[in-house]
């Protein structure tokens, strides 16, 4: 089991190597699939578990860098869903005693489906990830997800898993005996790959000699700061650099748009523009977004910033209360700044869990409580994906964690982006491997939607990635500087929605009802069998 964890961890960028061994997950999982195998039911939760927390401890050792509750909260969370896994992989191994493991590969594609879709998904480490380096296997994410990649890994280590076991157990026939007793789920899985390759190749080679139906070209600035850190002389600090870095590339190139990473410039414009704040104290950050409206409306070409937004919380109150304090609720935003206005506002739909938002303050106020304690910020949340419009390209701008959710980037794009523009920081991770495993998952929203991705972060991974997932031009990680991207747009007039974009996570949804009739078909045959004995 800790083998299972520990190669699977490695096979994603890591502590081990920054881009990861990828061909390690084709084969890490055997040893899991063969303990399931040979396990009795009143310890198959707890190697679960066991496997669970050791995995994410190895893959997400950066988590450390973020928060000391971080580093435990998520590998006992998934820890628990492993248990869970581990019960109903055992079961599906007991249910169909010929092609269980079939049933175990549709599950562990649910289990990765569920596993990101309620309030803590955390979609880091999902076994498709591991192989963005492999164009090959990819393509077919614009019609399955990841989840087909899943599934085409997953089959023949769970096969392998169960014949090892039986073989060292000596249940097992001779193995030639044990593939023609198996030949027809494994010809359909050897013909499944095939088609895959060839699919792969044949769009491999159309998206890297479309031509696209405008270049647009971005100039991203990479500051090199924790956006966590914070303070008046912090921002502006920061400020000082995003300003003379910007300016920079403006002298020495011709862009059309700049962008800047999420929360790069942290006084709230909207609300400074807004409302008055003399006497108030309040009156540095004023100045600093009056340089800030001052220095974009002398810029030439619109800006694109993560920017928070302060709106009134109670309409009756004042901005600024008699106490001082403001009257104020905040979203995490990226505003479009030109012509010395903000000229559409994104509010980040998909908060941080347990540090942007908490929904169950009411069911368990002893962690909401601890997380206050330990100087989390809630966000309020937003609820529409907003396409932004510049220089005539229409673009969305998922905004750091969001782009690893496939359902947002493809909601973005079913409603008119023509490019995807994630602003991220990652820079608190202190680890290139961190920025690496995010920028692995931001490859497979252009593969799925065909969409080419510019990454603006504060340092790193900041990149270009066009439509069949191949990363371009990556700066160098935690350090300041600036780059010009040459972005090919692809328009919805030439290059209408991909399959997974009308029907986002479909083969995902359609595993995991698979497997729930599984199991319940699986344990009525099993109750009838049994009464049948008796």
């Amino acid at each position: 089991m800790l083998f299972s964890a520990f190669f699977l961890s490695i096979a994603s960028p890591g502590f081990m190597s920054e881009r990861g061994i990828w061909i390690l997950a084709f084969f890490a999982l055997i040893p899991l699939f063969a303990v399931v195998r040979n396990t009795s039911w009143k310890v198959v939760g707890g190697y679960g578990f066991l496997f669970g927390f050791v995995y994410y401890i190895f893959f997400a050792y950066w988590l450390k860098g973020f928060h000391a509750l971080a580093i435990l909260l998520i590998p006992i969370i998934n820890g628990l869903e492993t248990l869970v896994l581990f019960f109903a992989l055992k079961a599906a191994d007991s249910f169909f005693r010929r092609f269980g493991w079939v049933a175990q590969s549709v599950i562990w594609v649910a289990y990765e489906y569920l596993s990101e879709s309620w309030f803590a998904g955390f979609p880091y480490g999902n076994i498709a990830y591991a192989f963005y380096s492999v164009p090959l296997l990819t393509q077919i994410a614009d019609i399955t997800g990841i989840w087909g990649v899943t599934f085409l890994a997953v089959v023949p280590q769970a096969f392998l898993g169960r014949y090892l076991m039986d073989a060292l157990s000596r249940r097992a026939p001779a193995f030639r005996q044990f593939i023609m007793s198996n030949i027809v789920p494994l010809a359909i899985w050897a013909a499944l790959m095939v088609l895959t390759l060839i699919y792969g190749a044949v769009k491999i080679g159309e998206w890297r000699g479309k031509e696209p139906d405008r270049v647009w070209d971005v100039v991203a600035v990479q500051h090199n700061h924790d956006s966590w850190k914070g303070g008046y002389m912090t921002y502006l600090h920061n400020f000082n650099n995003l300003r003379r870095l910007t300016l920079e590339a403006m002298a020495a190139t011709d862009p059309d748009i700049v962008i800047w990473s999420e929360t790069a410039f942290v006084p709230s414009v909207a609300w400074h523009t807004k409302y008055s704040v003399e006497g108030s104290g309040y009156e540095a950050t004023a100045a600093m977004v009056d340089d800030f409206v001052s220095f974009g409306s002398n810029l030439g070409v619109p800006l694109v910033t993560g920017n928070p937004e302060g709106i009134i919380k109670d309409p009756s109150l004042p901005p600024i209360l008699e106490d001082g304090s403001t009257n104020r609720t905040d979203y995490n935003t990226v505003i479009l700044f030109d012509d010395g206005e903000i000229k559409e506002t994104y509010r980040k739909q998909h908060l941080v869990p347990f540090t942007e938002h908490f929904p169950y303050e009411k069911e368990l106020p002893w962690l909401y409580n601890l997380l206050l304690a330990n100087d989390y910020q809630w966000w309020e949340q937003g609820d529409e994906p907003v396409v932004f419009e510049a220089d005539g390209v229409k673009f969305s701008t998922p905004i750091c964690f969001e782009d690893t959710f496939a359902d947002i980037s493809a909601g973005f794009v079913a409603n008119g982006a023509d490019v995807i523009l994630n602003m991220s920081n990652d820079n608190w991770s202190k680890r290139v491997s961190a920025e690496m495993q995010h920028a692995a998952m931001a490859s497979f929203r252009s593969i799925e939607t065909r969409k080419s991705t510019i990454r603006g972060t504060n340092s790193g991974i900041t990149c270009l990635i066009t439509p069949e997932g191949t990363k371009h031009d990556e700066m160098v990680p935690f350090e300041m500087g600036w780059k010009l991207y040459h972005v090919p747009v692809f328009t919805h007039e030439s290059n209408p929605d991909t399959f997974f974009v009308q029907h986002p996570n479909l083969f995902a949804r359609v595993a995991s009802y698979a497997s729930a009739l599984l199991l319940v078909a699986g344990a009525v045959l099993k109750i009838m069998e049994k009464a049948r004995k008796r």
